[in-house]
């Protein structure tokens, strides 16, 4: 099959481009998966262990992959809550 995709890409150039750009396409969205699955703390696999991966994330530790002038600082209230709850 890899002989025949490349013959096809020889005969007809002009496909060469778009198999280019949809093979970058497919290697950036691997790549952010494995990003994800491997910095963000509320990705998981197996369920063993937390099944509540969202309780011990770090609130001053950004989630999003760009983060533009946020200051987290900690609400009273909730943490006095929090603290009741343990």
């Amino acid at each position: 099959m890899g002989k025949g995709i490349l013959n096809m890409l020889k005969s007809k150039k002009e496909l060469i481009p778009l198999a280019g750009i949809l093979s970058l396409a497919a290697a950036g969205a691997f790549s952010f998966c494995l990003y994800s699955l491997f910095s963000k703390s509320d990705v998981i696999i197996h369920k063993i262990g937390s099944s509540e991966p969202w309780e011990t994330i770090d609130p001053a530790k950004p989630q999003k992959l760009v983060t533009i002038n946020q200051q987290w600082q900690p609400i009273e209230e909730l943490e006095k809550v929090k603290k009741l709850t343990k």
